[in-house]
């Protein structure tokens, strides 16, 4: 699905069960607890759209020096803050994994994806390199449903669905003028996230024949990709509805 220019002027305004496996909601079956682990299928009606920011590093885990004192840890989370607030101004739930600077091992930040059963997971970070954003995907080979998933290759099963996704994210950017490097690797936590997943990394802005240059820390180039990222959000809640 694609947007319109106003529409996207509008946006940029404003399990594990076990050890190694991760376990599918089980056919229906007689009410009881539901397992700290494995949380209990909702129905079809009651199912919500939800959406998992993963804003990398944290605690002792500064991530990338981006220059004058920046850390990655303290960006990400702010981006993940920023685009959390756009989503929801769209009537999206968003689920973080970490709200605050603390240590948090990607196994847990994969397991919270896989609990929260999202439409969409996206692993944020920053670099001081390259230009624009750059987008992954896991490099696992896509392989056919199963009723448990082995825990380190998780993602698998929805690596043409994370394709997809990434593709909107970047329609939606590439209309902004913000140019996008795409690519693929195998790294936790995506590998074992049970979503639609894609990593993404905002760098500097290079000036260039329909941009001009932007600090990693320019508001206005945050907003701009925050922006688009939540046009190709909704848009993908949009298609994911019509299917």
């Amino acid at each position: 699905m694609r947007w319109t220019e106003a529409g996207l002027a509008l946006a940029i305004a404003g399990l594990t069960s076990g050890f190694g496996q991760i376990a599918r909601p089980a056919p229906p079956q007689p009410p009881r607890a539901p397992s700290p682990l494995t949380p209990s299928t909702p129905s079809p009606a009651a199912k919500r759209f939800v959406v998992v920011l993963d804003a990398a590093h944290g605690g002792s885990d500064d991530g990338a020096r981006l220059g004058k004192g920046v850390l990655e840890k303290n960006l990400t989370l702010a981006l993940a803050e920023q685009l959390k607030a756009m989503l929801r101004e769209q009537g999206i739930a968003v689920t973080m994994t970490r709200n605050i600077d603390v240590d948090l091992p990607t196994l847990n930040r994969a397991e919270i994806a896989n609990h929260a059963q999202a439409a969409a997971c996206l692993v944020l970070h920053a670099t001081a390199t390259g230009s624009g954003v750059h987008l992954f995907t896991s490099s696992l080979s896509p392989v056919p449903r199963a009723e448990v998933l082995p825990w380190g290759s998780a993602q698998a099963e929805f690596v043409t669905e994370s394709l997809k996704l990434e593709s909107e994210l970047d329609a939606a950017l590439v209309h902004a003028e913000i140019p996008v490097t795409m690519g693929r690797a195998s790294v936790a936590p995506m590998d074992n996230m049970a979503c639609p997943t894609v990593a993404v990394e905002l760098a500097p802005l290079a000036p260039g024949n329909a941009t001009k240059g932007r600090t990693i820390t320019n508001e206005l180039y945050q907003k701009t990709v925050e922006g688009a990222m939540a046009v190709a959000i909704g848009s993908w809640r949009t298609d994911q509805t019509e299917r």
